[in-house]
């Protein structure tokens, strides 16, 4: 019993050796495998890294304001009788928006109208009587008072109805209507918001040091968000004559034309007021950037090592400082060298060291002047 027992033990430990040696092997394999296996080359576009001549610029963020641009209230109470608008309607200096009651009014005019000429005809009267010298001087004077009394009153009841007669004071663009038919407005209360948005202004302000840098008549650029790849020239039209003592920064007004209506009040943009003077730069463009807490970055290509059997083509990471933008294109102040080739797109699947394949085929070309049609 004993004999079997240590037989069966024997052939167990043997078993268990064979298949723990067979798995040794096997793992061994695959770890080999696995340092042997060369990934295949990740395909990028690329790009050259070439100087060119900017022009020098002054930038800072603008805010839109209206050239003349009002919220129109009503100077004294009424109720809304009529709305002559739609919201966001084009109007001209002149046109009726909104009319409130003046039935009240109309009917103290006839009233007053006819008081009037009645003391038009019994002045009229007392002026035949004082030239036969048959009135006293004093009925005269008092006649011709109550003329002009009535007068004035009539005159005091027309403005008023004039003033629940609302119209555009300006051309301009009309808001969102904030008032309904047969409301009662207090004075004051906001009808709806009138711009004029040709031209517009571009208000921003430039550190102290720039001052002298500066003239009306500058050519001005912006850009915004709301539009990519739009570009709006303008001209500066004006210099606050004194800084601000707390931020000792200057404020600037530009003008821009505006024809097609796209800069709206309050929108937020970057204007760049350009110099005469010209520096010369390191461009790449603006997606070979790989930007980080830590800093930006790009892929530079470079020719595998020697001893990278596979051969062919690899990328370095590198920090570079970056400066001002410029359509597709942004500067490079330091980290690159004129003619080095960088990973202009599909940066994001990269990492150091890797092997790369160029294709450029299918990269749209990247300009200083983009236009939405060109993406």
């Amino acid at each position: 019993m004993i004999r079997n027992l240590a037989i069966a033990l024997i052939i167990l430990v043997l078993v268990g050796g064979a298949l723990g040696g067979i798995k040794f092997l096997q793992i061994k394999t695959l770890i080999a495998a696995g340092k042997a296996y060369v990934p295949p080359p990740e395909t990028v576009a690329s790009a050259v890294v070439k100087a060119e001549q900017w022009q020098k610029t002054l930038t800072a963020i603008a805010t839109i304001t209206a050239v003349q641009g009002v919220t129109l209230t009503p100077d004294i109470p009424g109720t809304v009788r009529e709305i002559a608008f739609e919201s966001g309607a084009t109007v001209a200096r002149g046109d009726l928006l909104v009319k409130l009651d003046t039935s009240t009014e109309e009917a103290q005019l006839k009233a007053v109208k006819a008081q009037l000429e009645l003391a038009r005809i019994n002045l009229k009267r007392a002026e035949a009587l004082w030239a036969e010298k048959t009135l006293p001087e004093a009925e005269l004077d008092a006649a011709r008072a109550a003329v002009a009394q009535f007068q004035a009153n009539a005159e005091a009841i027309q403005a008023t109805i004039e003033k629940k007669t609302i119209r555009a004071p300006f051309d301009g663009q009309l808001g969102l209507r904030q008032v309904q038919l047969g409301q009662y407005l207090e004075a004051g209360r906001p009808i709806v918001s009138l711009q004029s948005l040709a031209p517009v202004y571009a208000e921003f302000s430039l550190p102290q040091q720039e001052l002298s840098k500066l003239a009306t008549g500058m050519p001005v650029r912006l850009v915004s968000d709301a539009y990519p790849g739009r570009q709006f020239e303008g001209v500066l039209s004006a210099i606050n004559p004194d800084l601000d003592p707390a931020t000792r920064s200057v404020a600037l007004q530009a003008t821009f034309a505006n024809p097609d209506r796209l800069l709206r009040p309050g929108m937020f943009a970057r204007a760049e007021v350009l110099l005469s003077e010209h520096q010369e730069v390191l461009v790449i463009p603006a997606t070979a950037v790989l930007s980080a807490p830590y800093g930006d970055s790009v892929y530079v290509i470079e020719p595998a090592p020697a001893t990278n059997a596979a051969g062919g083509l690899v990328v370095r990471q590198q920090f570079i400082r970056t400066g001002a933008s410029r359509g597709d294109y942004v500067a490079v102040l330091s980290g690159l060298k004129p003619g080095e080739r960088v990973a202009s797109a599909g940066v994001f699947k990269l990492r150091n060291g890797i092997a790369v394949v160029e294709n450029n085929e299918l990269k749209p070309p990247a300009t200083q002047t983009p236009r939405p049609a060109d993406s």
